[in-house]
């Protein structure tokens, strides 16, 4: 059995926010304003750098970087309450509306973009997290109190097994959609045209992503020094390596739980009640701030509050769209729905 079930996990993440309400008092506000428009800023440079990606693959259309901005913290605000990266789906139901005769595959390939750069910078952050002895050595995950960590730790076999069955379906549904919609490599490769171009790549997609990470180190070095713990390089870049490792399988929204049992056990220095009162306060301060950000521009740009009705309206048009005939129809029909994508 696991060290720690999904109830526990929870339990430890509402026992570390007692800490931080315990600590408010302590709390360098000024620091903390100033994370939080690191946030920001971090949010609207990777808009950019989609905006940029999307203006490559659809170069005859013009495509609104305010609105673009809103699905994307909208997105943001749904990912800190809802698991499992709903918030990416919101993203590109949003921007597919606005960019008209546009196809999911295509949408969908072009926000996948962003990945090399997210994935090339968080293992580079991981292995300076492992090469440094920050995180803790594999026999002890099994005995953390993080349902996600300890879960997987103790089984082995089921994590092989799992990934095995996601790259299994992952097969399934490319050669589904390979046979069902006649074009839809095309569509896909259109949101990747960026790629073929390593010059405008690097400049309008990599360094604006390369912006976002910067503004984002420079957040939580803000959020220790409000928390009164040290700002340095060792520190953040473990603060983002327990958060890259809490959401790769997110049970709970934003790994609650699981970033308090990897910080309390790597953080070395301040106190178990310090660490605790960091990290939940951390937490839930990103959490609330994508909330408020996001339903704002909901409220602002897309005149509305009710975000589940953005979302049926974008899925009834993915749904118009899927059944404009076997072949996909025009241009508009020839993509699938952006949950097959």
């Amino acid at each position: 059995m696991p060290s720690a079930d999904l109830g526990s996990s929870l339990g430890h993440f509402f026992n570390a926010t007692t800490e931080f309400f315990r600590h408010l008092s302590e709390v360098r506000w000024d620091q903390f304003g100033l994370a939080l428009l690191c946030l920001l800023a971090m949010q609207l440079a990777r808009a950019w750098a989609w905006r940029n990606v999307l203006t490559a693959a659809y170069p005859e259309k013009r495509i609104s970087f305010t609105q673009l901005a809103a699905a994307y913290l909208a997105g943001a605000g749904i990912n800190a309450i809802i698991p499992a990266h709903a918030g990416d789906v919101t993203k590109i139901f949003l921007v597919k509306r606005q960019i008209p005769d546009s196809s999911y595959p295509a949408v969908t390939s072009s926000y996948i973009v962003q990945t090399v750069f997210d994935t090339s910078v968080g293992i580079l952050v991981l292995l300076y997290a492992i090469s440094q002895g920050l995180l803790p050595p594999l026999p002890e995950l099994p005995h953390l109190p993080a349902f996600e960590v300890s879960f997987w730790a103790n089984h082995p076999k089921t994590l092989a097994i799992t990934i095995g069955v996601l790259l299994v379906l992952l097969i399934v549904a490319v050669w589904y959609l390979n046979q069902r919609v006649r074009r839809f490599w095309a569509r896909v490769k259109q949101g990747l045209v960026i790629l073929t171009r390593p010059r405008d790549y690097l400049k309008q997609v990599f360094a604006w992503q390369g912006v976002g990470w910067l503004c984002r180190f420079a957040a939580f070095w803000f959020f220790l020094e409000a928390f009164g713990l040290e700002g340095s390089i060792g520190n953040v870049m473990l603060v983002m390596s327990v958060q890259a490792i809490a959401n790769i399988v997110p049970f709970t929204p934003g790994g609650a739980g699981a970033q308090q049992a990897l910080l309390v056990a790597t953080l070395s220095g301040p106190s178990r009640a310090a660490v605790l009162s960091f990290s939940v306060g951390t937490q839930i301060a990103m959490a609330a701030w994508s909330v408020v950000l996001g339903f704002g521009a909901i409220l602002l740009v897309f005149r509305t509050t009710d975000w589940r009705g953005l979302i049926r309206q974008a899925q009834e048009d993915a749904d118009r769209e899927d059944s404009g005939g076997p072949d996909g129809g025009g241009a508009a029909g020839e993509a699938p729905t952006p949950s097959s994508a």
